[in-house]
């Protein structure tokens, strides 16, 4: 598997890209149709500093080129795949004019022009993500890159095929980083050698964060914006399959609670354990006072002798619906007050998960579908955006697609949002970035620039959990392994 993983990246990087410069034809016909174009990039909007809009020109044609003019620069290119150098797309501003022109049978015709808006709001210059194969069970091979956005540079940050053999395997999981600083990470690993890397200004630790206090050892991250601590979702998943259903798998959170960890101390502090309440997914305001999550309340019924309580909540998975909660924190006593609802989706017999707030603290955005909290395998899961200010709800229906969207992330300036989305083949997570505007207003979402235009097209791998980060790792992948294999740090 990872060495025909490997030879399939070289001979994608192998292949000629069949862009070259040409003329543009006088003599055409004009069409009311726009041509199809993959990834659709027609009528974005994207950030001044991102990497050139490579794309493929779909419709059939025995010659098709392509021409970018924004009424003081012109770029001319033919061939089906369409890729400006970066020295040309710098050069383009503003509102740039797309026109597409095909031949067939000897007669030229130009479809009908489309935009491509570029905004003057910069972006963060790096994404992290994990690639990951679409099963359920296929994870050995998985890493966690990082990709310049700015150019189409992709390296690994940590791969589990590291320290993993055909005995004791790994699984990596949930990055996340401190208010967008790469020099503050942290991730998971899974069964051999399990524990949570984390990584602080150049000193890298691994802690087993496994207490007698809590349902289980750190889960979902959330880093403090500004102090050494990180909170958590501690959680017992399991997955349940669908023998006819399109969505295929549920995955369930069976026990949840929230937790604190101090890093220089290597100190837990549990939060409220009540079983009945199901926590997960924690997010702190930009401010730190607040920590956001979703909950669900589930009162398990009693079953038959020898089957767990676990099996009645896959049994009524349908029913377990999560609602949008804050508890406001004191830096000085590093103590949480009472939780208060901030959104009650269960009412609407509906189901939120994943809130993050904006940088500049007016929006709340989250995922919401019909029931459960893991939204990456629910088709009918969109992007919702709450005014903090008057706590009006929304559907982003400039941003969702008939299909899954579901993690999302706000660049530090608060102007982007990159979200994770099946809306190309319904199989593989894609990630899409949208402007946001000081309203709250979203532009139509454009897919990851590749430097090939079709390279997600031909990549057997998703992309999970993209994060914004302001550089890239520096930590190297051999290093992070060297502490994967030093002894944990107990934490009280």
């Amino acid at each position: 598997m990872k060495a025909s993983h490997t030879l399939y990246i070289i001979l994608l990087s192998a292949l000629p890209l069949s862009c070259k410069r040409a003329s543009v034809p006088h003599d055409y016909t004009q069409s009311r149709q726009e041509a199809m174009i993959y990834p659709d990039y027609r009528d974005v909007t994207v950030p001044v500093n991102i990497a050139p809009l490579t794309f493929h020109i779909d419709s059939e044609a025995e010659q098709s080129l392509c021409r970018l003019s924004d009424g003081e620069t012109e770029i001319v290119l033919s061939g089906p795949d369409i890729c400006p150098k970066e020295k040309q797309w710098r050069q383009l501003k503003g509102t740039v004019t797309a026109e597409v022109f095909l031949k067939n049978q000897g007669r030229w015709t130009r479809m009908k022009p489309f935009s491509i808006v570029i905004s003057p709001d910069s972006i963060d210059p790096y994404i992290s993500y994990r690639l990951i194969a679409p099963s359920y069970v296929t994870y050995e091979d998985l890493t966690i890159c990082q990709r310049c956005l700015e150019t189409y540079d992709e390296s690994v940050i940590y791969g589990n095929m590291i320290n993993s053999n055909e005995k004791d395997g790994q699984c990596i999981n949930c990055h996340a980083y401190q208010n967008y600083n790469p020099d503050r990470m942290q991730f998971h690993v899974r069964q051999a050698k399990g524990g949570t890397i984390i990584s602080y200004d150049g000193k890298t630790e691994r802690i087993d964060l496994v207490t007698g206090k809590t349902v289980s050892a750190g889960v979902y991250p959330a880093w403090h914006p500004t102090e050494k601590l990180i909170a958590y979702s501690t959680n017992h998943t399991g997955q349940s399959f669908h023998t006819n259903d399109v969505q295929k798998i549920e995955v369930q959170d069976t026990y949840s609670d929230l937790m604190l960890y101090d890093i220089d101390r290597h100190e837990v502090l549990p939060l409220e354990k009540d079983t009945n309440n199901l926590d997960c997914f924690p997010h702190w305001s930009p401010d730190g006072k607040w920590l956001y999550y979703c909950s669900a309340h589930y009162e398990r019924a009693d079953t038959t002798e020898g089957v767990s309580k676990e099996f009645d909540m896959i049994v009524n998975y349908q029913q377990v619906r999560y609602s949008l909660y804050r508890r406001p924190f004191d830096l000085k006593t590093r103590s949480f007050g009472e939780r208060e609802l901030v959104y009650d989706a269960a009412a609407d017999s509906m189901s939120a998960t994943l809130p993050r707030v904006s940088p500049d603290g007016r929006w709340l955005m989250f995922t919401m579908g019909r029931f459960g909290v893991f939204h990456i395998w629910h088709t009918d899961a969109d992007l919702y955006l709450m005014n903090l200010a008057t706590k009006e709800v929304r559907p982003m229906k400039e941003l969702n697609s008939d299909n899954v969207e579901s993690y999302h992330t706000w660049s530090s300036n608060g102007r982007w949002v990159i979200f994770s989305s099946r809306r190309t083949d319904g199989n593989y997570t894609r990630p899409f970035i949208a402007h946001i505007d000081a309203e709250g207003r979203g532009t139509k979402p454009f897919e990851l620039p590749s430097k090939y235009p079709e390279y997600h097209r031909e990549l057997l791998r998703s992309y999970n959990i993209p994060e914004f980060m302001k550089g890239p790792v520096k930590v190297r992948p051999q290093e992070l392994a060297a502490v994967v294999n030093n002894d944990s740090i107990k934490a009280k």
